[in-house]
């Protein structure tokens, strides 16, 4: 069965881009395609510069190792690379405290929360200095607090190492909240029905969360989701 159909999408570099779907509609394919673990049956992927850079990919479930301790799991990445572990040592107690989690490094994944877990997960990646981090539902499993937590400390850190992000989410609230642009998804076969530019005071935080333009834009994404519902279903 066909996963997207004609999709045509620009990611732009610093931005906050974020897919906003049913599910079904091809939104972690896309992710798929553009960290190269699939390749399109038609089309291409451009390049600014010629080549894929460095990228990073946060999964719903975190993705670490259960036999190892934080520091190791976070460190994973830096070793591959033939960083030894006394040189990666600064950058990943660094990484962790930008995080919240310092003070952790020698806890084992199943002393942390699910919370705490998808800290490391969001750790591993940004300490090999990707510039372009993928995100596939990465908060839908947390409770609302949690879930409210992490949007704040991504933003803060997307600012910091000014990386490219593109997340996948079912939220509306989330993707109005995060973004800097929705594209919006239509059922399967996927395509980009449209695109809404968010507008929101930098840096963004909880207060944004209260106003009345994060309720407005919340009604236009809405409405725009549901319209590419209806024309997909005619």
């Amino acid at each position: 069965m066909q996963a997207l159909s004609s999709v045509d999408l620009d990611v732009r570099r610093g931005e906050f881009l974020t897919l906003l779907g049913p599910s079904g509609c091809g939104k972690s394919t896309i992710l798929r395609l553009i960290a190269g673990l699939a390749s399109p049956s038609d089309g291409e992927i451009i390049w600014s510069g010629g080549s894929r850079p460095e990228i990073g990919f946060v999964f719903q479930d975190p993705t670490l190792m259960p036999w190892t301790n934080v520091f190791s799991n976070v460190y994973l990445p830096l070793r591959l690379a033939g960083i030894s572990r006394p040189d990666a040592a600064p950058r990943v107690t660094d990484m962790l405290a930008r995080v919240g989690l310092g003070g952790f490094e020698h806890a084992y994944p199943r002393e942390l929360s699910g919370g705490m877990r998808m800290r490391v997960s969001l750790a591993r990646p940004l300490v090999a200095g990707a510039p372009l981090l993928l995100l596939d539902e990465p908060f839908a499993a947390l409770d609302e607090i949690t879930r409210f937590a992490l949007n704040d400390d991504l933003l803060s850190l997307q600012r910091e190492l000014n990386t490219t992000i593109v997340f996948v989410t079912h939220s509306v609230f989330e993707s109005v909240y995060l973004s800097q642009r929705v594209a919006i998804m239509s059922p399967r076969p996927g395509r980009v029905a449209g695109e809404i530019a968010i507008k929101a005071p930098e840096p963004r935080g909880p207060d944004f969360r209260v106003n009345a333009a994060f309720a407005d834009q919340s009604r236009a994404v809405s409405a725009a989701l549901r319209d590419a519902m209806k024309a997909s279903a005619v």
